[in-house]
């Protein structure tokens, strides 16, 4: 591994670490939400209903992130498929125009030359 690439991958895994825990972060604020509005349980439950909410939200999350690198990989295949496919037809529509264009070069010169 180059040492760009291993930069990259130390960037993509601090990226990874700041999403999850800005996602915790976020899960635990909507636990509390949740909790404060049900007033009748007691701390031990408060904390537990927190908890089990926190791990369902962060998740759902990591299901979501799985759904999106998924979906992605799948439309990157379809254009990479699509690229090739127009690569050849414009490959196969420039050589002969190019060869075409030299014949036509060639024989406007060879019929302007003296005999």
């Amino acid at each position: 591994m180059t040492a760009r690439e291993e930069e990259r991958a130390l960037v993509a895994q601090l990226e990874g670490h700041l999403l999850l825990a800005a996602t915790r972060q976020e899960g635990r604020r909507a636990a509390a939400r949740l909790v404060a509005r049900v007033d009748w349980l007691t701390d031990t439950q408060r904390a537990d209903v927190e908890r089990h909410f926190e791990a369902e939200y962060t998740e759902l999350a990591r299901r979501s992130w799985q759904h999106t690198a998924h979906r992605a990989e799948q439309l990157r295949h379809e254009y990479e498929g699509r690229y090739r496919s127009l690569r050849q037809r414009l490959l196969g529509y420039f050589l002969p125009a190019c060869a075409l264009l030299t014949a036509a070069v060639l024989l406007t010169l060879s019929a302007r030359a003296p005999l």
